[in-house]
């Protein structure tokens, strides 16, 4: 078909009056996490900028499917939302799918309205800490460790020493001074709309999607497409902005480049840990 005839076949009206444009902006997985599968600034950052920037741009939806993870990196997401968001004049919407918990939770607060399903998880406004020890296992062994430090807290929760109450003491004072950020992050996003005791809201429980509207969570149940539809009309259109891949996979470097066995080994260790922290984070919500 020429060109002359194919614009025959487009309505004048588009050329008129076009429709406007909703970015959607997918922030899926655990926050922090190594590799490319974990949500941070670092890997995030082109593609927020590409949302808020089309042309006809009438609002940014943030389709949030997180159960937390770094709550620096969530700040740092947050921020960079919202300081566009606020340089462009532009509505943002988010919306929960299986779960937006914790710093999943802290990214929809990026959004001046949210929604979610009637099953989707929310909430758990609190902080965790995870992690091993293994002084029986190097008993058990034989093996004696060796750690030599200048400050008397640089050892701090080392999981190969036993446990020192010192080290509980100043990791939960540590806790309570960022779950008192994510109170107040809360508070000042949501503000009159929330409804509950502080004791309800912070406790670290999760909700479904109808019980955090019922406490001012979020603003009501609905998906992506539909409320963005009832919002700005059914020719609204609706355009993924994705992470730009490379075309064609890196090459495999020599050996001898990238540091023999020893890196390759230490690197496929650490994507493994990540890995199990991933799977772990995700288990707190029975997925």
């Amino acid at each position: 078909m020429e060109l002359r005839d194919l614009a025959r076949h487009i309505p004048l009206e588009r050329f008129r009056n076009p429709p406007p444009v909703v970015a959607v902006l997918r922030l899926n997985g655990a926050i922090g996490m190594r590799g490319r599968r974990g949500l941070s600034l670092a890997n995030k950052a082109g593609v927020i900028e590409r949302a808020f920037g089309l042309r006809r741009l009438a609002a940014v939806a943030l389709s949030v499917n997180s159960p937390g993870g770094s709550p620096v990196q969530s700040a740092l997401l947050y921020r960079r939302i919202r300081q566009l968001a606020d340089e462009k004049n532009l509505p943002v919407f988010a919306f929960a799918e299986d779960v937006a918990a914790s710093g999943g939770y802290w990214l929809a607060l990026a959004a001046d309205e949210i929604y979610a399903e009637e099953t989707s998880i929310l909430g758990s406004i609190g902080v965790v800490s995870a992690g091993f020890g293994f002084t029986e296992l190097l008993r058990r062994l034989g093996i004696d460790r060796r750690l030599y430090t200048a400050g008397e807290r640089k050892s701090l929760l080392d999981p190969f020493l036993a446990e020192d109450p010192r080290d509980v003491e100043r990791l939960t004072a540590i806790q309570r001074d960022i779950h008192l950020s994510f109170k107040e992050h809360v508070k000042s996003r949501r503000g009159a709309r929330l409804k509950g005791s502080e004791e309800e809201l912070f406790n670290g429980d999760v909700f479904t999607g109808r019980a955090a509207l019922e406490r001012g969570l979020i603003d009501g149940i609905g998906d992506l497409r539909g409320v963005m539809r009832a919002r700005f009309g059914d020719k609204v259109e609706l355009r993924l902005v994705e992470d730009r891949r490379r075309r064609f996979p890196a090459l495999p470097l020599p050996w001898a480049a990238r540091g023999g066995f020893g890196a390759v080994a230490g690197e496929a260790v650490g994507d493994l840990l990540a890995t199990v922290e991933e799977r772990l984070l995700w288990g707190r919500f029975g997925l």
